[in-house]
């Protein structure tokens, strides 16, 4: 069976690749545009898997979760570089979420 990969084992790993094989992290600001445009490459399968767009030729073959994995792998390259606990900055989101949003959903007529 395989083991799954916890986002703090995540962070490690993404760590521990940069300073081998990466030589070095990129600069914060470089990463955020690339995060930008990994979510671009991104939008653009959705767009033609999802939405009304027609697949080019240079888009055919493209992975979906490929394009997930490399957003994933931009935001914990900016996760380790500014310092952030990915897990704990995630629990702290559900919390944040259960208390905000605990009926906001559910009353929602749009969602009905």
């Amino acid at each position: 069976m395989k083991k799954e990969i916890t986002l703090s084992q995540a962070q490690e790993l993404v760590d521990q690749w940069i300073k081998t094989v990466g030589v070095r992290y990129f600069n914060e600001l470089t990463n955020m545009t690339i995060l930008m445009e990994e979510v671009g490459e991104l939008a653009r399968i959705m767009s033609r898997t999802y939405g009304e767009q027609s697949f080019k030729e240079s888009d055919k073959g493209k992975d979906l979760g490929d394009e997930m994995a490399d957003v994933l792998w931009v935001l914990i390259c900016l996760a380790n570089q500014t310092g952030v606990d990915l897990t704990k900055a995630l629990e702290k989101n559900f919390e944040k979420k259960n208390i905000r949003d605990l009926d906001r959903h559910k009353n929602n007529e749009k969602l009905r």
